[in-house]
């Protein structure tokens, strides 16, 4: 039975920063964000948006009657979720008039549990081959203004169908997980942002890289040659390069290509920056939006990797006739249409909070043009809209 990704859909909101702008005001070296970590351009989420509304704005296009009869298990996979408690997947089972006979759930594990996700779907595909899994990675990277992690900070969300004979991506049943505790980058439940320390997680990301690849290499005889592109866990752009590196002879074809796809792999982390538990999968989006030399049949690596830690390797097989079933205009459109901040207006943005006192209050944002918004707070309980596509 071959199981995989059927559809691939991705959301940021409709604000950005230039990193360029971000530089002049810290007092940085333009060239420091873009080339030294490979950034151009940071989403940033207005207050109508949120890990939910990112997530059905994702998952939106993907829905229709019939699919939304045929899909058993939500699961969105977040770190910056809405509540302790309620699962933000039972509010995309009732934005997307899912079937009720489903399970809503939300999981965590830094950014890797967007694969949990894939991976928990595809065992119930594999027991349930008429039956759907909609998998959404969901996030806002917030380190705070002004700090080191300022830059590598972003909004956005992937969403996937993982049924029986996808029309984009075969999964191939040879993942390698692999487990170690660490602090690397961490959030405690009192904190607003996240801490990190920097150096320690990207040799922590590197060590991982390299002990899941070499176990795959030993499980399944894996090479390099076979693979026509790698994908990784991206919080910024240069991240799964320096990975990538230490397995790569300074000069083949091999080395050539899987470079060469790389860079493709990454554009759409240059525009949007680090989603967390999505930026593989938008790394994912990345290559097959843009390099058109691309073949069915050829072999994708996936290297998803969450702090403190969970890593894992594992790859696909690009399904015949699979760019018929991409939103490639879609995504393009998205990011072109995107309204550029100025430092004023980001740092307000990025300041701007929701009441915790349980008071009710209306929200929207002039540049926020998505179908699903959070559109007010009620004692506590948070309020989305569907909105008409041109007119609210």
């Amino acid at each position: 039975m071959k199981i995989g990704i059927d559809q691939l859909h991705v959301y940021t909101p409709s604000l950005y920063l230039d990193l360029k702008d971000l530089a002049k005001a810290r007092q940085v070296d333009p060239d420091k964000y873009t080339i030294g970590i490979g950034q151009d351009r940071m989403g940033i989420n207005p207050i109508t948006q949120d890990t939910v509304s990112m997530a059905a704005n994702a998952a939106f296009p993907l829905i229709n009657a019939r699919n939304a009869s045929e899909i058993d298990m939500i699961i969105l996979a977040t770190e910056s979720g809405t509540d302790y408690s309620k699962s933000g997947a039972t509010y995309l089972h009732d934005l997307l008039a899912i079937q009720p006979f489903a399970r809503a759930i939300e999981v965590k594990q830094a950014c890797y549990s967007g694969t949990a996700g894939i991976m928990m779907a595809y065992d119930y595909v594999s027991n349930h081959p008429d039956r759907k899994v909609l998998v959404v990675a969901s996030d806002i990277a917030r380190y705070g203004l002004g700090t080191a992690g300022e830059v590598t900070q972003g909004a956005g969300a992937v969403a996937m169908i993982i049924s029986q004979n996808p029309r984009v991506l075969t999964l191939n049943n040879d993942s390698v997980p692999y487990t170690f505790h660490n602090f690397d980058f961490w959030r405690p439940n009192y904190a607003k942002n996240a801490l990190v320390d920097g150096k320690y997680s990207n040799q922590a990301y590197i060590d991982a890289f390299q002990k899941t690849w070499n176990e795959h290499q030993r499980r399944h005889h894996t090479t390099l040659e076979a693979l026509a592109a790698v994908c990784f866990h991206l919080p910024y752009s240069k991240m799964g390069k320096k990975a990538l590196t230490t397995i790569l002879d300074e000069e083949s074809d091999t080395t050539n290509r899987l470079l060469t796809r790389y860079e493709k792999s990454v554009q759409y982390t240059r525009q949007i920056g680090n989603i967390y538990t999505g930026s593989l999968y938008l790394g994912f989006a990345s290559l097959l939006d843009l390099d058109e030399s691309l073949n069915a049949g050829e072999t994708i690596g996936f290297f998803s990797y969450g702090s403190g830690s969970v890593a894992e390797f594992f790859t696909g097989e690009l399904v015949e006739n699979y760019r018929h079933h991409l939103y490639t205009s879609d995504h393009e459109k998205m990011l072109s249409q995107r309204y550029p901040l100025t430092i004023e207006e980001y740092e307000t943005t990025f300041l701007e909070s929701l009441p915790e006192d349980g008071s009710s209050v209306a929200l929207s944002h002039p540049q926020d043009k998505a179908v699903i918004q959070l559109a007010a707070m009620d004692q506590h309980r948070r309020i989305y809209q569907i909105y008409d596509k041109v007119e609210q």
